[in-house]
């Protein structure tokens, strides 16, 4: 490629090119010469192709319509007229990311692939949806919000609210944090776009008209307002000809310039006190105090680093002046999980808070803030908390990710949001000039003040909202929704009850129509690999750690594990180390205090040093360290588990060596007689789980609904499903005792040296590493280890409970769950593509376009031997329930077709093939290793997943979930979904 005239499509107008040295990237600019649509492209030595187009989408109410917009651009298109392209393409691609997003002020339209096929496949899917969709009035209807009577054909019964986004919303505004960010934008944005809800209010989404939705469309959605983001090996050529022949040639440049305002900045502060619902009686320390700043444009690359430069330098650990006030404020129990810089708006904002307190301490909680932003202006911070903060904005910038979320749509969402304002995208991916600014600046003392005194203490511009618990706003809320339906009701004339109920049965009709999906592109099992790469060592001491006896792969001889183990991969001069060792057998009062333990190993101080002088060192040598788990039942033997702990750090090379004595010495010496800290650490680990429940209600309801089905299930229900929930509630409140405090101060100590006497071993993922002369000195010397300790075991009491957790939440998660077969066993296979073939063919339709939810499906959990039916944010209860057995029926009693099974197969392989981070892979593929699964397991079981017949789908099905004795269920709910339970059976209830 010509790099300062690259190949491209003579309709583009090439515009700029800057190579990223700390990325190894090059990112070329080009804008459409017609249109002026803007064409990013950044060009990586990377087969994970990534595409994304985004738009400015600025509502002006709190109707939801970006966000309904969004669901409904997906459901069918002038080139794919079927009902639902999107999730159809789920299944008929080897897609790594298929997605959508909406935010405050953009809607984005991402996808990510290894295969190049498929690739041009979704581009086509996803072009034509974005710029020439149907929006349907039913799928309106279906995706936003509609009225329907609760017996659909029975105008006497009462009306309701449905609808996929509806029920999100309601779900999502359940979640404390949700419902705390949208009330300090409402009213520190009071007058453009932030100050509405953009994903929708449930009490303001029923005012959205479908014409509304049109409009809107037609307004946002032009090439004019849209950005093409594009990421891999793909000729920049080939993509911009997909993009001007299925699109771009036929729009013109559009004269509508949309854009966001800058707030109006204000001369005083604001200060109010607001409400949130909760389902307890008791409202003490349940309040939330949080303090909001407007800053600069996000745009602004050096403004922005500076904002990052001052947020970090107050909250980045708990050596941090302001996050060491709000962890130890003594009318609070932890910081507010809102705490930090806001950067994803054209303005950015600065937001601090605790929870955990009660009303009338709103004052002394700014009071306390403003204490710590004075002495930051006054006395300034040392400057080696400057230099750690630019360490750590340098690692993050160096790292290439791809674990969790595909590496290329993280850098094109980098710098999407100040793209979309005016910034320029080159400077926001490429920090390493105004890094180096950056570093001159600090240099002078008087800079950190200056940005504090500027950015917040002479800043006018910021709320204080307190939001205190009611404990009848639910009931208050339910009841006006019910009032509201009813005044509609009363004013219904018959022939709009005959609407309603026609438009129930053409959207049923529509639901259940069987579409061409022949019009849509995909590809085929003959596109997919077959086999997949794996990484080996590329070098292992000849000295053994340990010899592990496992029967994980049909191994009965001892399997010697080296002292280390080194990988060399493309870590972008970034060190990832790990300390491991077998997890020896715990007494169960240990166990249940092990994830405390983890969370807590890196917050406590080590030798003579307190927790701040290690936090302190923390950031300055690493990016961070974290203490993990892996425990597996055995491939071919779901009774016995094996486990492995270690600690695990990463480190920019020039660090490695401090950050490996770092870890060893945190390993020997860590301390437990800071009592206070973490007496406050478990309240934030509280604070924390609680809230993550409306999040992730499906998971732990899984879980819940697996956990007296399989040892391992039960294990990971009590370390960290709702029962451990449960338990460290109770733990919490009883550390008020000293004596209950240092007794698990004792027990914290107890495992601590447990761990300490396991054989350890290390691995090392490098692209820089002298084997010679490194490799040695990082074995662990055998002192003090017990080479003959007894394994880990884990034998708990298994039984069939139905359980019903009860939470503050305005929607349904529900799970129920059978036993299966171990990870080894040849039927784990067609019980992963059942899963897929259930969830495409029967369940997406039934729980989520029918019941509304905003998901819903099956997954094979091959660890724990459990087959697990699910649904997510889902407004019914019982008839979901239903839903899961009719699925079954469904699979059993109608013929199926190859194409089918065909697309179920591939979902299962796109998920196992899912490439992850260089240093992932490696990880991966050493614990797999561990635990027994080799390179050679792994694609044996792929060649069985590649070679399941649908007989194999209905033989496993009647094996293994028809037996309905032998199934569980578990909900997470409200408590007026209590008496709906008593339909589907009995139920233990929990409260949460």
């Amino acid at each position: 490629m010509n790099i300062t005239n690259p190949s491209h499509h003579d309709a583009f107008q090439f515009k700029n090119h800057h190579h990223i040295a700390s990325l190894n990237v090059d990112v070329y600019q080009f804008e459409h010469r017609v249109t002026g649509a803007q064409h990013l492209h950044i060009r990586a030595a990377n087969t994970e192709n990534a595409f994304l187009v985004a738009f400015r989408t600025v509502p002006t109410d709190s109707t939801g319509v970006a966000h309904i917009l969004e669901h409904t651009v997906l459901c069918g298109s002038e080139k794919f007229p079927v009902r639902d392209p999107f999730f159809m393409m789920l299944r008929r691609s080897l897609n790594t990311f298929m997605n959508a997003f909406t935010s405050s002020d953009w809607t984005a339209y991402p996808f990510a692939t290894q295969n190049r096929k498929d690739f041009f496949n979704l581009l086509s899917v996803y072009l034509d949806a974005t710029f020439f969709s149907r929006l349907h009035p039913l799928d309106f209807a279906q995706e936003g919000h509609r009225v329907a009577f609760a017996e659909p054909s029975n105008p006497d019964s009462d009306l309701v609210y449905k609808g996929v986004v509806f029920n999100e919303m309601k779900g999502s505004m359940s979640a404390i944090n949700s419902h705390l960010y949208q009330r300090l934008s409402h009213h520190l944005f009071p007058s453009i776009t932030y100050h509405y809800n953009s994903g929708g209010d449930p009490l303001d989404i029923p005012d959205l008209t479908h014409e509304q939705l049109l409009a809107f469309y037609r307004s946002h959605y032009h090439p004019s307002n849209a950005l093409f983001f594009t990421f891999g090996d793909i000729e920049i050529q080939a993509l911009q000809t997909e993009m001007e022949d299925k699109v771009l040639a036929r729009f013109k440049r559009s004269d509508a310039h949309i854009t966001v305002p800058l707030e109006k900045v204000w001369v005083s502060p604001l200060k109010i006190q607001e409400y949130y619902g909760i389902h307890e009686e008791d409202t003490a320390q349940k309040t939330h105090h949080l303090l909001a700043w407007l800053l600069g444009e996000s745009a602004n690359a050096t403004e922005r680093l500076e904002a990052t430069l001052l947020s970090q330098v107050l909250l980045q650990n708990s050596a941090a002046p302001l996050r060491h006030v709000l962890e130890t404020y003594e009318y609070g129990t932890a910081p507010a999980a809102l705490t930090g810089l806001e950067d994803a708006q054209r303005q950015m904002s600065f937001i601090c808070g605790v929870e955990g307190s009660d009303p009338e301490h709103a004052e002394h909680f700014e009071r306390a803030v403003f204490d710590v932003l004075e002495k930051v202006a006054t006395d300034g911070v040392p400057h080696d908390v400057l230099e750690s903060v630019c360490h750590q904005i340098e690692l993050s910038q160096r790292e290439i990710g791809g674990d969790h979320f595909p590496y290329g749509l993280q850098l094109l969402l980098t710098t999407l949001s100040g793209c979309l304002h005016g910034g320029n995208p080159i400077a926001l991916l490429d920090m390493d000039p105004a890094l180096k600014q950056l570093r001159e600046s600090i240099q002078s003392p008087d800079f950190i003040k200056s940005l504090a005194q500027r950015m917040l203490l002479n800043n006018q511009h910021y709320v204080r909202l307190t939001v205190a618990p009611d404990t009848t706003l639910n009931r208050r809320m339910e009841a006006q929704e019910k009032a509201r339906l009813a005044q509609i009701k009363s004013k219904l004339t018959d022939s709009e009850k005959r609407d309603i109920v026609q438009l129930a049965e053409d959207l049923k009709a529509r639901q259940q129509q069987k579409d061409d999906e022949s019009i849509l592109p995909k590809v085929t099992l003959q596109d997919v690999p077959k086999a997949v790469p794996i990484p080996t060592p590329d070098q292992q001491s000849s000295d053994i750690a340990t010899t592990l006896l496992t029967q994980a792969a049909g191994i009965e001889s001892p399997i010697p594990v080296p002292k280390v183990t080194l990988f060399r991969a493309g870590t972008n001069g970034i060190s990832y180390v790990q300390t491991l060792m077998a997890l020896p057998q715990l007494d169960p009062e240990l166990l249940e205090i092990f994830p405390l333990y983890s969370s807590c190993f890196d917050e406590l101080g080590v030798g003579s040093a307190d927790y701040i002088a290690l936090q302190k060192r923390q950031t300055s040598l690493t990016g961070g360290l974290a203490f993990f788990r892996d425990i597996r039942a055995y491939r071919n033997d779901l009774q016995h588990l094996a486990g492995f702990v270690g600690v695990s750090s990463k480190a920019l090379h020039r660090n490695r060596n401090a950050m490996i004595e770092l870890m060893d010495e945190t390993l020997r010496d860590l301390r437990f007689d800071e009592t206070t800290r973490i007496r406050d650490l478990i309240a934030q680990i509280r604070a924390s789980r609680e809230q993550s429940v409306t999040g992730r209600g499906h998971a732990l309801a899984m879980s819940a609904a697996s956990s007296g089905l399989s040892r391992l299930s039960h294990l990971n229900h009590h370390l960290s499903g709702l029962a451990s929930i449960q338990k460290l509630k109770t733990l919490d409140d009883s550390l008020d005792d000293a004596s209950a405090l240092q007794t698990l101060v004792e027990r914290f100590a107890t495992l601590h040296q447990a761990f300490l006497k396991s054989p350890k071993f290390r691995l090392v993922i490098s692209d820089q590493f002298d084997w010679e002369a490194e490799a040695e000195k990082l074995m662990w010397p055998t002192d003090g280890e017990d080479s003959n300790g007894a394994p880990f075991s884990y034998t708990p009491e298994l039984k069939l409970e139905n359980q019903a957790w009860i939470t503050n939440t305005q929607v349904n998660f529900c799970a129920k769950a059978f036993p299966t077969v171990a990870s080894g066993h040849p039927d784990a296979a067609p019980l992963s593509v059942l899963a897929g073939f259930l969830r495409h063919g029967f369940l997406h339709r039934a729980i989520r376009e029918e019941g509304g939810a905003y998901g819903g499906g099956a997954s094979h959990d091959q660890g724990g031997g459990v087959f697990r039916f699910y649904s997510y944010r889902d407004p019914r209860l019982t008839e979901t329930l239903a839903d899961f057995d009719a699925s079954i029926k469904w699979l059993l009693q109608n013929p199926h077709d190859e194409e089918t099974l065909e697309q179920a197969i591939l979902g299962v392989i796109a998920d196992i093939d899912k490439p992850a981070s260089p240093a992932g892979e490696a990880k991966y593929a050493f614990h797999n290793w561990l635990q027994g699964r080799t390179p050679e397991t792994f694609n044996a079981h792929r060649q069985r997943v590649l070679q399941v017949t649908i007989s194999d789908l209905k033989r496993v099905a009647e094996t293994y979930l028809l037996p309905s004795n032998s199934a569980n269920i578990a909900v997470v709910t409200h408590s007026g979904q209590l008496d709906r339970l008593d339909e589907a059976g009995e139920f233990v209830r929990y409260e949460l």
